[in-house]
């Protein structure tokens, strides 16, 4: 791995920090769960692929730029670092979109992937069931076919931005003599189609982060499909390795939270605090800085045409622990005001965001789990495009 940027990448981070300062919006935008922040948040969307940056890795027939990985993580420091909106569409162009890339057919890379680069369509993820949990195996909501249709009929619970989401991609049982992960198959649904009811969910801050949905014989096209019928595991296990491994949590997601941690701390300096905390401080800082440099290191050898394997696993489970030490330090620091909601105190500037932040750093640890039948990614230039190859272990 060479530390030093090329004439290239310092060019290309310059025309990315100067778009972003030319175009993010003046305020923080609402949370993405409300309706107002959603909407505020897809148009966002829009922003970024007006100006082709809505997934620089993807190809430009899809809205991207085709760039390597570095040059993705030189995007999103510099995203970061400007205080752009989060994504309310990750679950789309981190998840279900390279996905696509790889197992779509033609006809549904056409139809799905440039209208959700553009925010035009929000995806929501449907994997959990009430009788399931984190055991996607047992998934038993079902699909049955009827002629060019699938009929779907069960429920799916803790779907991520299902409230207000155009779409959702699921796991379905399409053989009912099937057990486990065999006989599964993966389906996109349109939310707004005949036979759906979507519950909200609240999460710890009060707000539908989560939703229910009830399937009630949902008649789905077999055009929505994705890979053959009965493949869905396989294909599943491909979303998990992408929310697992680099694109959902870049590290400077957590470089600027250990960097707003520092200066926390440096704020309390003139008060007697606990030795404990200085070395959290400390702890948290070294850790994303290392945790950037290691993420540096596998995105050079992936695109010097190596390959990693369960080290996407690992890398989860160091991003999901620091995000949660970063916010339980920043709780030490703050002591009772570190209970200020962020809806509610606008006097206090960005300090309620360290309770927001805690809150949803409790399910780091829960989601994207890494599961016995997890992911193996081959040789590949760059996670987010076609050409992946992924195996079972």
């Amino acid at each position: 791995m060479d530390l030093r940027y090329t004439d290239e990448q310092i060019v290309f981070r310059d025309e990315v920090r100067t778009w972003l300062e030319a175009n993010i919006p003046k305020t923080p935008l609402p949370s993405f769960d409300t309706a107002e922040g959603f909407e505020a948040h897809r148009d966002w969307e829009r922003t970024l692929a007006q100006g082709n940056w809505g997934m620089v890795t993807w190809p430009e027939a899809f809205g991207g730029r085709g760039c390597d990985l570095l040059e993705w993580l030189i995007f999103e420091e510099e995203y970061y670092r400007a205080g752009a909106p989060l994504r309310v569409n990750q679950n789309g162009i981190f998840l279900l979109g390279p996905t696509l890339m790889e197992y779509g057919t033609e006809a549904q890379k056409a139809r799905f992937i440039p209208a959700m680069a553009k925010g035009d369509e929000i995806w929501a993820q449907g994997w959990s069931e009430p009788n399931a949990g984190s055991d996607m195996a047992a998934i038993r909501c079902r699909a049955e076919r009827d002629g060019d249709d699938f009929i779907i009929s069960g429920q799916k619970i803790w779907s991520t931005r299902a409230v207000y989401a155009d779409w959702v991609f699921g796991l379905f049982r399409t053989d009912p003599t099937s057990e486990r992960h065999h006989g599964l198959s993966k389906i996109l649904v349109p939310l707004n189609a005949e036979g759906i009811t979507v519950r909200p969910i609240p999460q710890l801050n009060g707000l539908p982060g989560f939703a229910e949905i009830f399937f009630d014989e949902v008649r789905v096209p077999a055009f929505n499909l994705l890979g053959g019928e009965g493949e869905g595991w396989r294909i599943a296990m491909a979303t998990a390795g992408f929310e697992r491994g680099l694109m959902l949590r870049s590290p400077a997601r957590f470089q600027q939270a250990a960097k707003r941690l520092v200066e926390l701390y440096r704020s309390r300096s003139n008060e007697v605090l606990d030795p404990s905390i200085e070395d959290a401080v400390l702890r948290c800082y070294m850790d994303a800085e290392a945790y950037a440099l290691s993420t540096y290191q596998t995105a050079s050898l992936l695109c010097g045409g190596g390959s990693i394997g369960p080290e996407a696993s690992c890398n989860k489970i160091f991003w999901s622990e620091l995000d949660l030490l970063i916010h339980e330090t920043a709780m030490k620091l703050l002591g009772a005001r570190g209970e200020i909601e962020p809806q509610t105190a606008q006097e206090f500037g960005d300090l309620g965001t360290w309770l927001d932040g805690f809150m949803f750093a409790q399910s780091g640890p829960i989601y994207a789990a890494p599961t016995r039948y997890s992911a193996t990614l081959l040789p590949s230039a760059c996670w987010a495009c076609p050409e992946n190859r992924i195996r079972r272990r």
